[in-house]
């Protein structure tokens, strides 16, 4: 199988787990919201749900950490494209 044909599925692939840690961030940000604006309309407390989330939050970091991680991942690998001879860039683009 020709290289670039390789590549191009890890870059899929690649785009593919970006886009997924950016939209469970998304998703954990809107669930903090919700909890929020929850908490608000049932008058209640700062204090009522406050340990749920604080695991949001931690949640959201845990997203940052891994989003970070893949980033660098991605400069990496686009260095091993260069070193095994791949010298086409590819373009990525999310599916809606």
């Amino acid at each position: 199988m020709e290289k670039v044909f390789v590549a191009q599925r890890v870059a899929n692939k690649l785009y593919a787990t970006e886009a997924a840690v950016d939209a469970a961030t998304v998703e954990v940000m809107e669930m903090m919201a919700e909890l929020i604006q929850a908490r608000k309309d049932l008058g209640l407390s700062a204090t009522v749900g406050n340990g749920a989330s604080a695991k949001f939050a931690e949640a959201v970091q845990a997203l940052a950490t891994a989003r970070t991680a893949i980033v660098d991942a991605h400069k990496q690998l686009d260095e091993t494209r260069l070193r095994v001879g791949i010298r086409t860039r590819m373009g990525g683009f999310i599916k809606e």
